[in-house]
């Protein structure tokens, strides 16, 4: 059952991601101008990704720096989450 949902962390926001690529190719093109950033975006930063796409087409001010900011406190606190369990002392 730890293995299932430790997949769904991992898979959720990409998949989430893609799916919205998909769905709403409008809003991901005038966020971004190239294919990479997004691609980028999905494989190693995805709530980040996530986020700044939610608030980037009014313009990115104000509070929406704080959702993209705890997007990126998620992205880095699944890489290294693991690692306080791994100290021996």
């Amino acid at each position: 059952m730890c293995c299932l949902i430790t997949i769904m962390v991992l898979l959720g926001p990409r998949i989430a991601a893609i799916l919205w690529w998909l769905m709403d190719t409008d809003r991901w093109t005038t966020t971004f101008s190239s294919f990479w950033w997004p691609l980028i975006g999905i494989v190693f930063l995805p709530w980040t990704l996530l986020a700044y796409v939610a608030v980037s087409p009014g313009g990115v001010t104000g509070l929406d720096w704080l959702w993209i900011i705890l997007g990126l406190i998620i992205d880095l606190g699944s890489y290294s989450g693991g690692s306080r369990k791994k100290r021996w002392f």
